[in-house]
C-alpha cells in the first residue's frame, strides 16, 4: 500500500538532504538535553513539513530517535539519583496500556487516503500538548501526597497521545509530576526522561515491527542528535531552563497549528480533485434492447 507523503515547505532547501537531517537532529537533541522535552513535539512536525515523510513513518522514526536521545540522557540523571522509583512505576502502570491503544489507533487511521486526517489530528494533539505548558502549576506537597493514587489514571491519556504522535511524555509528564508529586523540579525531569524512555522503547519496537520507520532519515538524525543531546545535558545547569521551556512550547504550539493547516489544505485539495473527476465522468449509455422474433 502506497503511503501518502506530506507536502514539504521548500523541497529545494529541505527534503532529501543529509546535511539538513543532521542539523535538525542536532538542534532537536540539544533542546531535549537542555529541557527534557521537545523530542516528539519537534521531530514529528520536522519530519512531516521539512522532510516530507508519510505520517506513520514520521511518528515511527520520531519514536526511535526520541528513544535514543533519552537513552543517552538518562544516565546523567540516574547517576545523580534524580529518578523517583515509586512515581516512575505509577506513571508506567497507566501510560503503557494507553500507548498500545494510541499505536493501534494510528495504524487504523494511517491508511491510503487518510494521511491528511492523521496530520490534522497530530497537529491538534501537538498544539494542545504545548498549550498545557502555559497553564499555572500547583506544586503543593500535601496535595500531591494525598492525590498521587490518581497518577496511573492521568498517565493513561498521556500514553494514548504518545502512542499516536510520539509526543506528550515530556511536556505532559512534567506537568503531571509537578502537580501530583512532591519531587523537586530536577527529580521531575529525571523521572520524566526515564518514563519517556520506556514509552519510546515500546513504541519503537511496535513501529519497527510494522515497518513504519525511515531508516536512512533516522541514521542521519542520530548523527547530529547524539552529540546534541550530550551537549544539552552538560549545559543544562548553566541555561535558564524555565525561559527555554517557554520558547520550546511556543515553537511546538505553532508547529502543531501549521500541521493542522497543512492537513486541512491537503484534504480540501483532494476533495476538490475528486469532485472534478466525478464531474468529468460521462454517463454511460444503456445497451439497446434486443428484440426477439
Amino acid at each position: 500500500m502506497e503511503r501518502e507523503k506530506t507536502r514539504v515547505w521548500n523541497p529545494h532547501l529541505f527534503g532529501e538532504s543529509a546535511v539538513t537531517h543532521l542539523f535538525l537532529g542536532f538542534i532537536i537533541a540539544l533542546v531535549v538535553g537542555l529541557t527534557g522535552m521537545g523530542g516528539g513535539s519537534f521531530t514529528v512536525p520536522a519530519l512531516l513539513l521539512l522532510v516530507g515523510l508519510p505520517a506513520a513513518d514520521a511518528v515511527g522514526t520520531a519514536f526511535v530517535f526520541a528513544g535514543v536521545l533519552r537513552l543517552v540522557a538518562a544516565p546523567f540523571y540516574l547517576l545523580g539519583r534524580q529518578v523517583h522509583a515509586r512515581y516512575f512505576r505509577l506513571l508506567i502502570m497507566g501510560a503503557v496500556p494507553g500507548l498500545v491503544l494510541g499505536i493501534i489507533a494510528l495504524r487504523l487511521l494511517a491508511k491510503e487516503g487518510n494521511g491528511s486526517v492523521v496530520v490534522i489530528i497530530l497537529g491538534a494533539l501537538l498544539a494542545a500538548t504545548a498549550g498545557v505548558t502555559f497553564l499555572p502549576r500547583i506544586h503543593n506537597p500535601r496535595f500531591a501526597g494525598n492525590n498521587s493514587r490518581w497518577l496511573p489514571w492521568l498517565a493513561f491519556p498521556i500514553g494514548v497521545e504518545s502512542g499516536f504522535s510520539s509526543a506528550g511524555a515530556g511536556a505532559l509528564g512534567t506537568v503531571l509530576l509537578l502537580n501530583y508529586s512532591e519531587m523537586t523540579p530536577t527529580q521531575v525531569v529525571g523521572t520524566d526522561i526515564l518514563f519517556g524512555l520506556v514509552l519510546a522503547i515500546i513504541g519503537s519496537v511496535a513501529h519497527w515491527t510494522f515497518g513504519s520507520i525511515s531508516a536512512s532519515t533516522l541514521l542521519q538524525l542520530l548523527e547530529g542528535g547524539v552529540p546534541g543531546v550530550v551537549m544539552g545535558c552538560l549545559l543544562a545547569r548553566k541555561v535558564p531552563a524555565h525561559k527555554l521551556k517557554t520558547i520550546v512550547a511556543m515553537v511546538a504550539f505553532f508547529a502543531g497549528l501549521q500541521l493542522v493547516w497543512s492537513g486541512t489544505h491537503s484534504l480540501g485539495a483532494k476533495r476538490a480533485i475528486v469532485q472534478v473527476r466525478l464531474g468529468n465522468q460521462k454517463p454511460v449509455d444503456p445497451l439497446p434492447e434486443v428484440s426477439h422474433p
